[in-house]
């Protein structure tokens, strides 16, 4: 559906936490990442977590990879490269100097599943409905990097 003219097209919203209250969590934790992969991917959240804590521990050791964690955020090195084993595929879509091209709006992004990558914060995007704990669309006016694919 197009927006009508001067009107912007904003996304629908499901609350959604991936299965992490189901798993045993409580409380907040900026656990962006491990919600966005259980969502997109169907993986258990308890399956996902165990799975990042085991890539950042077969990692170097660098300062920030050791303070990756996935209840309180993870190394984009670490989580990139949990995708990457399950075959999931990086598109850029801003580029150094270019400006925001791309807006979390539903008729800016492809359909599928995706694991759309913003500032400080990843989330999960199927179909053209947020998938996350809160809107983090901005009402369409939040930026998007990139986004990974299956």
């Amino acid at each position: 559906m197009k927006p009508l003219l001067g009107l912007k097209s904003t996304m629908q919203f499901k609350l959604n936490d991936g299965g992490r209250n189901s798993a045993g969590y409580k409380g907040v934790a900026g656990d962006c990442v491990c919600r966005a992969i259980a969502i997109t991917t169907g993986l258990p959240y308890q399956t996902v977590y165990d799975d990042l804590i085991r890539i950042k521990e077969s990692m170097r050791q660098t300062k920030r990879i050791k303070t990756s964690h996935p209840r309180t955020g993870v190394n984009k090195k670490v989580y990139q490269s949990y995708l990457n084993q399950l075959g999931w595929k990086w598109t850029p879509t801003m580029k150094l100097g270019t400006g925001c091209q791309v807006h979390l709006k539903d008729d800016e992004l492809p359909a599928g599943a995706l694991i759309v990558r913003l500032s400080k914060h990843l989330t999960a995007v199927i179909d053209g409905v947020l998938n996350d704990t809160y809107d983090c669309s901005r009402n369409g006016q939040r930026c998007v990097y990139g986004y990974y694919s299956k």
